[in-house]
C-alpha cells in the first residue's frame, strides 16, 4: 500500500501566536515595508471615516434624535476630552508595541460604528460615540508611530504625507459617499454608519493578518536613510538593552515638543471646524442641501489629499521642513480671510466656495505634512525609544484643542442652535398656513428668533474665522523650536557630515 506525504499542518499554537506576536527581528525590505505602511495608512483612513461620519450627516442626526446644536457641540467636547486621555494612554505603545493596538482596535471600532444607528436615544448615541472616540484616541497615536518606525528620515515627509492622508481621505470618502448615496437612500443617515462600519471590519481583517512592527531594539534607533539598515540591525540587541525608558514624560515634556504640538493643534482649528461644522455652515448660511454641501466638502478634502502627497515628496527632496510650514501658513491665512468675506454673501456660488476652500486646504497641507516629519525628527533628537510618548503629547494637545475650540464655538456662533432647528419650524408654519390656520403665538415667536438668527449668523461665523486666522499666525511662532534647517544647502551639508562620520 502506498502512502502520500502531506506537508504538516501549521500548529494551532503557532497560528494563534502569529495573531499576537507581531515583532520583526530584521528591518524589512522595501516591498514588505511599503505593505506595512499601506496597511497603517488604510487603518488610519478607516478610523477617521468612523470618527467623521457624524459630521457628514450632522443635520440629519440632530433631527432624528431631536438634539439641539448645543447638545451636539457639548457631546463633541466631551468626546474630545475622553479621546485626549486615550491618546495619553497610547504612550504605552513604547513598551507594549503598536501593531496589536491598531489591529484589534479596528475590530472594536468597526463593531461599535455598526451599532450606532440602533441606539434608542440621543444619550445612548453620544455615550457610544464617546467610547469609539476613546479607542480611536489610542490607535491614532499608534499609527504615526508605526509610520515613523518604517520610514527613514530621508523619506519621512513623504511617508507622513501619506499618513496624513488618513484624516483627509476619510473626510473625502465621508463627503463623497454621503453626496452619492444619501438621496438614493432616502436621506437615511443610518446608512452612512453601516457603510463605514463595514469598511472598518474589512480593514480589521487585513490588519489582523498583515500588520507587523519592528522589535524594540530596531525601533529605538534613528535611521537617516535605508542604507543604515545593516548597522541598525547589528546594534539592535544593544540598543534595546540601553534604551532609556525611565521617566518618559519628564523626557518628552520639553519646549521643543510642547510648543510645536500646541502650535499645530491650534493651527488646525479651522480643519476641526470643517470636519464637524462645514456641512452645518454651508446648509444654514448658503442654503445648500446636505448632499450639495458635501459636494463642496469633497473638493476641500480632495485638494488637501493631493497637496499632502506632493509637498511630502518635495520636502524630502529639499531636506527642509520649516520653509513649507511658513508658506502653508501664509496661504492658509489669506484663504481663510477670503472665506470669511463670503459669509455675508449668501448667494455665493458653489464653484466660488469650492475654489476658496480648495486653496485653503492646500495651504493647510503644505504646512502639515512637513510638520509631522519635523515633529517625529524632534522626538528622535530627544529619545527615539520614546516615540509613542512624544506622539501621545501631540495626540493629547490635539484633542484638547478640538474640545476647547468646539466648546468656544457654540458661544461665538450662538445663532447656529436656532438655525439647525429652523427647517422643522418653517415646515410647521407652512403646514399651518396650508390648513388655513394661523401659526400659534409660540411658533410665531420661534419664527422671529429664526429670522434674527439668520441675520446674526454670518457675522458670528466671521468672528470665528478670525479666531482661526489668529491661531494660524500663532502656529508660526510655536513651530520654530522644531528640529531642522531653513536652508536646503545647510540641510545637505548636515547630511554629508553625518555620512562622513559613519
Amino acid at each position: 500500500m502506498t502512502t502520500l506525504d502531506h506537508p504538516a499542518a501549521p500548529e494551532p499554537r503557532a497560528a494563534i501566536d502569529r495573531l499576537w506576536k507581531r515583532d520583526l527581528d530584521h528591518y524589512p525590505e522595501t516591498g514588505p515595508r511599503v505593505w506595512y505602511l499601506a496597511v497603517v495608512v488604510l487603518a488610519t483612513i478607516v478610523l477617521y471615516c468612523e470618527q467623521y461620519v457624524t459630521g457628514g450627516v450632522a443635520p440629519l442626526v440632530l433631527a432624528h434624535f431631536e438634539m439641539s446644536f448645543l447638545f451636539y457641540v457639548n457631546a463633541l467636547v466631551v468626546g474630545g476630552l475622553v479621546g485626549a486621555f486615550g491618546a495619553l494612554a497610547a504612550g504605552l505603545c513604547d513598551k507594549w508595541g503598536r501593531a496589536n493596538l491598531v489591529a484589534y482596535g479596528l475590530g472594536v471600532t468597526g463593531v461599535l460604528t455598526l451599532l450606532l444607528p440602533s441606539m434608542p436615544g440621543k444619550w445612548a448615541f453620544v455615550v457610544l460615540l464617546t467610547v469609539i472616540g476613546m479607542v480611536e484616541g489610542v490607535i491614532l497615536v499608534a499609527t504615526p508611530a508605526l509610520v515613523r518606525d518604517f520610514s527613514p528620515q530621508l523619506g519621512r515627509a513623504s511617508a507622513m504625507g501619506f499618513w496624513t492622508l488618513g484624516p483627509v481621505v476619510a473626510s473625502l470618502i465621508v463627503s463623497f459617499v454621503a453626496n452619492r448615496t444619501l438621496e438614493r437612500l432616502d436621506n437615511s443617515w443610518a446608512s452612512q454608519y453601516y457603510i463605514m462600519g463595514a469598511f472598518g471590519l474589512v480593514v480589521f481583517a487585513i490588519a489582523l493578518g498583515g500588520l507587523r512592527e519592528l522589535n524594540p531594539g530596531l525601533r529605538s534607533q534613528v535611521m537617516v536613510s535605508a542604507e543604515d539598515r545593516a548597522k541598525v540591525e547589528a546594534r539592535a540587541a544593544r540598543a534595546e538593552a540601553s534604551a532609556d525608558l525611565g521617566r518618559p514624560w519628564t523626557q518628552m515634556l520639553k519646549l521643543d515638543i510642547l510648543a510645536p504640538a500646541a502650535g499645530i493643534s491650534i493651527f488646525l482649528i479651522i480643519y476641526y471646524t470643517a470636519v464637524g461644522f462645514f456641512t452645518i455652515y454651508l446648509t444654514t448660511t448658503f442654503g445648500f442641501s446636505t448632499s450639495r454641501a458635501n459636494g463642496i466638502n469633497t473638493w476641500y478634502w480632495a485638494m488637501d489629499a493631493i497637496a499632502l502627497v506632493i509637498v511630502g515628496v518635495v520636502s524630502d527632496r529639499t531636506r527642509v521642513r520649516k520653509p513649507f510650514m511658513a508658506a502653508g501658513t501664509v496661504l492658509a491665512v489669506v484663504m481663510t480671510y477670503v472665506f470669511l468675506t463670503r459669509a455675508t454673501h449668501p448667494h455665493t456660488s458653489f464653484a466660488a466656495l469650492a475654489t476658496i476652500v480648495s486653496l485653503l486646504a492646500v495651504g493647510l497641507a503644505i504646512a502639515y505634512a512637513p510638520w509631522m516629519a519635523a515633529f517625529t525628527e524632534t522626538i528622535e533628537r530627544r529619545n527615539p525609544a520614546l516615540m509613542a510618548h512624544g506622539l501621545a503629547v501631540w495626540g493629547w494637545t490635539t484633542r484638547i484643542a478640538v474640545a476647547g475650540s468646539i466648546f468656544v464655538l457654540q458661544y461665538v456662533v450662538s445663532s447656529a442652535n436656532t438655525l439647525v432647528s429652523a427647517p422643522e419650524k418653517l415646515a410647521e408654519a407652512k403646514a399651518a398656513q396650508q390648513s388655513g390656520h394661523a401659526p400659534s403665538a409660540g411658533l410665531m415667536h420661534q419664527l422671529a428668533d429664526i429670522k434674527q438668527a439668520a441675520a446674526d449668523a454670518p457675522h458670528q461665523w466671521q468672528h470665528w474665522w478670525w479666531v482661526c486666522i489668529a491661531a494660524q499666525l500663532l502656529f508660526f511662532a510655536l513651530m520654530l523650536p522644531l528640529a531642522g534647517r531653513w536652508s536646503p544647502r545647510a540641510a545637505k551639508a548636515d547630511l554629508e557630515a553625518a555620512e562622513a562620520e559613519k
